[in-house]
């Protein structure tokens, strides 16, 4: 068999930002440094940060007073932001600045005074933050059908907001019905979509005309990760979503596959795709290669407040000093 690897995969900015920002926080500070939510979507690097001196919590009141905590890549809503405020939280924000993006823009429609849609899912900790960071009518809406079922209460005044790890693709029937019911709804330009979901969607789409079968390394509750797999089998290709190599079963390679595609959610690390290409190799895999793709060069800057931190304790670190 051959392995094809897809290209763009893995880490996206967004994601690279945040976990360097635990990390650096735990360098700093030392630990315990206490995130709310998983900082992003993978158990691996949860667990990884976690043996370093991360605490991940899910209520801010399980966070003693004046801690260090870090908001998760995902966003949170305004509610939480004023109870870390009121508990004296030491914030440091690894929103992505994607995202961070999607609340601007919903926050400027609900001034102006519109109705405000999110094109997403319900429960996904991004749009529980997006809609607790607007004020006034917020609704969701994650198909046509809920479209149809819209009940707003000025059609006149409407304005739509995406979740980021959607891409042009996911969400272009839901604007387009929409559009058809709410002529004059307002919103961002499809190039505000995360650049990151749509390459690695295209990507799988390039990959699915040349393998037999389509491995997605990520997390079970990685949204972006879940769409990959279902794109690969809207192009014709049995796809599989495992976390890591311990969840390859050898029966999807009988039958005559020879062509084996691999790619992994944003939030995926590369070492779990190296893990599961090590196991492949004792079902049959004797090459490997990767196809030409985007070669993504988009970085985000990490918070001014902890860079500063940084400079200013490595300043006033005395000298080391050594015998010759």
């Amino acid at each position: 068999m051959e392995v094809v690897l897809a290209q763009p995969r893995g880490f996206c900015a967004g994601v690279v930002r945040a976990i360097e920002i635990v990390e650096l926080a735990l360098d700093i500070y030392g630990p315990p440094v206490y995130v709310f939510h998983e900082i992003v979507h993978n158990l691996h690097v949860v667990k990884d940060l976690q043996t370093r001196g991360a605490v991940f919590i899910e209520d801010l009141d399980a966070v003693p007073t004046g801690s260090v905590t870090i908001f998760s890549a995902h966003g949170v809503s305004t509610a939480v932001v004023d109870q870390a405020k009121q508990r004296k939280l030491q914030v440091i924000d690894a929103t992505c600045p994607l995202v961070t993006k999607v609340h601007l823009q919903a926050q400027q429609y609900s001034r102006r005074g519109f109705e405000t849609i999110i094109i997403g899912h319900i429960g996904h900790e991004e749009v529980e933050g997006t809609m607790g960071s607007v004020e006034g009518p917020v609704y969701v809406v994650s198909t046509t059908g809920d479209v149809s079922a819209l009940n707003v209460k000025n059609p006149d005044k409407l304005a739509y907001v995406t979740q980021t790890t959607l891409s042009i693709d996911d969400t272009r029937d839901v604007i387009d019905a929409l559009k058809q019911r709410f002529p004059t709804i307002q919103g961002p330009e499809l190039d505000d979509i995360c650049y990151a979901t749509q390459n690695r969607q295209n990507a799988v789409k390039a990959l699915a005309d040349e393998v037999n079968l389509l491995l997605v390394v990520g997390a079970r509750n990685s949204s972006n990760s879940n769409r990959l797999r279902e794109v690969g089998k809207q192009h014709g290709v049995p796809a599989y979503l495992i976390q890591d190599e311990t969840e390859l079963d050898k029966s999807w390679f009988v039958g005559g596959i020879k062509k084996v595609g691999i790619t992994s959610g944003a939030s995926t690390p590369e070492v779990l795709v190296q893990r599961v290409l090590d196991k492949l190799r004792s079902f049959g895999v004797n090459a490997t290669r990767e196809l030409d793709g985007i070669r993504e060069t988009t970085t985000f800057r990490l918070p001014k407040s902890l860079t500063l931190k940084k400079a200013e304790q490595t300043k006033t670190e005395p000298a080391v000093k050594v015998n010759l």
